[in-house]
């Protein structure tokens, strides 16, 4: 599966890029090659965040569905139980 950007997102990302060089390198780089490092590392690096992320949620979801039984139990033999005085035992 690729990663794919929608066009805003993608024209902030090669923007922040251009920025990048321009603050922190030694030289500048263009429109088009900041187009291309971005489509690299969407294509070769997108994908290890991409399965870290759908592992993240799968433990969520995990942890989630382990702890479902006690957020929805519901004891069951209760109509009696609203009828019984306490301290007297049961017929």
């Amino acid at each position: 599966m690729s990663i794919k950007l929608q066009d805003q997102v993608r024209k902030d990302a090669i923007a922040s890029i251009e920025r990048y060089f321009r603050e922190n390198m030694d030289e500048r780089i263009g429109n088009i090659a900041a187009s291309g490092l971005l489509s690299f590392f969407l294509e070769e690096v997108g994908p290890i965040i991409y399965n870290q992320a759908v592992a993240d949620v799968q433990e969520r979801l995990q942890m989630r569905i382990s702890e479902l039984d006690i957020e929805v139990h519901e004891d069951e033999f209760q109509y009696w139980r609203k009828f019984e005085r306490p301290g007297k035992g049961r017929r």
